[in-house]
């Protein structure tokens, strides 16, 4: 027997496990023509802004008018706004301010919600599109692009009849839990401080005998990757009514909501829903601009 000295034995045995497995061959606990799912890309956004410094004072004068007659210590106090109470803000957060006179009070509320995808193949952007489109339908426009398909769907979020407490975005946006069921929301947390109709009546813009048709709950064109605003009037009291205007928009992976609320304290005529439709949407396109720094 020709002797092999150790070294070249171990060699030959290398070489050999080695193409018995095969160079460059599958993992021997890999299948036949199994392919490898990539990941979905995460979204944008992996934290959210503190929500009672997120708008500008200046902004809060306009929103808040009364406050500015207010002595200075309670200016401050209203301004600071109050934080809701969630259960993981690196989820969700918002802020509430509310502002009274004898004639009306203003009642404006935040909500930033950060939606993130658990499904390896399913990106955190298209999950958070999802989720709005959930809201935006909610609210009761009949698809993601366009508003109230027909005359016969704003006659019916505007009659007293109908449901409306379903039917508006306070409601369907401020529910026990987000769309995603990722983030828990306390019941009425993020509703507005009127709440629903205690009478059961109720409508948006234009149930006053407003014939501006470009007041009705509606999509809103340049406004993050998608947006809508909905108009609520409701009974307060035996005569007066207050208004609600809820502006939600969706920027990458965040869902943003406003409801701007004004409740006259008289039994005086519904508030102005042009003014404030007007000052939802130009605090909406700040906190835009906000998230795009």
């Amino acid at each position: 027997m020709a002797y092999v000295p150790g070294t070249a034995l171990l060699a030959a045995l290398v070489v050999g496990c080695s193409a018995s497995t095969g160079t460059g061959g599958s993992a021997p606990d890999s299948k036949p023509g199994e392919a490898t799912v990539a990941a979905a890309a995460p979204g944008k956004y992996r934290t959210l802004p503190d929500p009672c410094r997120a708008v500008a004072p200046s902004a809060l004068k306009d929103l808040l008018p009364v406050a500015a007659e207010l002595p200075e210590d309670q200016q401050k106090k209203v301004y600071e706004g109050a934080a809701t109470i969630t259960y993981d803000t690196d989820r969700r957060v918002g802020c509430r301010w509310k502002s009274e006179a004898p004639d009306a009070s203003h009642t404006l509320f935040i909500d930033f919600e950060r939606v993130v995808s658990y499904d390896p193949s399913v990106s955190d952007d298209d999950r958070a599109r999802e989720v709005y489109t959930k809201k935006e339908t909610a609210a009761g426009l009949s698809s993601p692009s366009a508003a109230p398909s027909s005359t016969k769907d704003a006659e019916k979020r505007t009659s007293p009849s109908s449901d409306s407490a379903s039917g508006s975005a306070s409601h369907a946006l401020s529910g026990p839990a987000s769309e995603d069921g990722n983030a828990n929301d306390p019941a009425g947390e993020n509703g507005s401080d009127t709440g629903g109709s205690t009478d059961g009546s109720a409508g948006s813009a234009g149930s006053a005998g407003s014939a501006d048709e470009s007041l009705l709950p509606r999509t809103l064109d340049d406004l993050g990757d998608g947006a809508f605003l909905d108009d609520l009037l409701t009974r307060a009291g035996s005569t007066a009514q207050n208004r609600t205007v809820s502006v939600v928009f969706r920027t990458s992976n965040v869902i943003v909501t406003i409801e701007y609320t004004e409740q006259p304290a008289v039994p005086t005529g519904p508030p102005d829903s042009k003014e404030l439709q007007d000052k939802a949407q130009s605090l909406a396109r700040k906190l835009v601009d906000k998230f795009s720094e």
